[in-house]
């Protein structure tokens, strides 16, 4: 009896507990938050003040900094019924982030030294520092989940996780892409590992609060995995109607459109943040957003400030 009700208990954990709180108007995503003012705070009373339903926020304030419950419940306090959301990168690790070990690539080659744990592949090209891993790997998913234990236990309303389309890296066969590709270590496809290792990370947040907040970045095509459907609670996607100052190619955005179907027929929102600077493409943003019913967020691709949000 006790094993099955614990069971009972994880399995209810997974679900999505959004009905039962509103969809926010508008958000935040700063994941710089230094930068927006000089001492941590000046950023506290300015991220009070924002007016912004949903903050999503670095799971630490800077480098050297963490931030307190105090500074979450002050900010959390800013606004009725506002969720102040941690950022966390589930499909890379980063060389910034306090697990890091410099052995991992000591001659910062952008390749795994020797040394190096078998899940760490090579830098993403894109981006600096960030390094795809086999999110799947045991060794991998423990790391991330103790950050996901010291994010609930600073007070934080859920979880916000980037790479989630991670697996799009390990579909890829030359310059083409193959769908559901099989993966040999798992025997069983890419997106199903990411499917399992998202509900598993949402498991583990709803262990230390129930009504966590799980919502995944890009990868909407998992959205065709009900399980997956039911366990987050919105999905945020980047760059869907433009890409900087360039309206994004109409086919790419019907294919996401199309993969957020799902989503959108549950009535759990979709968090649209686009990085146009020219007025008429932050114009059209919000036309398009809107007539979709999307939260949206235009801001600088670094996260350095609050940018403009709304629904």
């Amino acid at each position: 009896m006790k094993i099955f009700v614990a069971l009972s208990l994880v399995f209810a954990a997974t679900i999505s507990g959004l009905s039962a709180q509103p969809a926010p108007a508008s958000f935040a995503y700063v994941l710089q938050a230094d930068a927006l003012a000089k001492t941590k705070a000046a950023v506290v009373a300015q991220l009070t003040a924002c007016g912004r339903d949903w903050l999503v926020l670095d799971a630490r304030f800077s480098s050297e900094q963490p931030w307190t419950r105090e500074d979450l419940a002050t900010i959390r306090a800013g606004r009725a019924g506002r969720k102040v959301i941690a950022y966390l990168s589930i499909g890379e690790a980063e060389d910034y982030r306090v697990y890091w070990q410099p052995a991992w690539d000591a001659n910062h080659d952008g390749k795994p030294d020797s040394g190096a744990p078998d899940f760490l592949l090579a830098q993403n090209p894109e981006w600096k520092g960030n390094y795809r891993v086999k999110y799947w790997q045991a060794a991998w998913q423990k790391i991330i989940l103790v950050e996901v234990d010291q994010i609930m236990a600073a007070g934080f309303d859920g979880v916000y996780l980037d790479i989630v389309d991670g697996f799009e890296t390990f579909e890829q066969v030359g310059k083409n892409f193959r769908d559901d590709r099989l993966n040999p270590e798992t025997k069983q496809s890419y997106r199903r590992d990411m499917v399992d290792w998202v509900k598993f990370v949402a498991a583990r947040a709803r262990q230390s609060n129930p009504a966590a907040l799980v919502i995944p970045q890009n990868g909407p095509q998992l959205l065709a995995h009900a399980d997956f459907l039911a366990t987050v609670d919105a999905v945020g996607v980047e760059d869907l109607f433009t890409n900087n100052d360039k309206l994004q190619k109409p086919a790419d955005a019907r294919f996401i459109l199309e993969c957020l179907a799902p989503l959108t027929t549950a009535h759990k929102p979709v968090l649209d943040v686009e990085y146009a600077r020219s007025p008429a493409q932050r114009a059209k943003v919000q036309e398009q957003a809107a007539r979709q019913g999307f939260v949206w967020i235009i801001t600088d691709r670094q996260l350095k400030t609050l940018g403009e949000s709304g629904k």
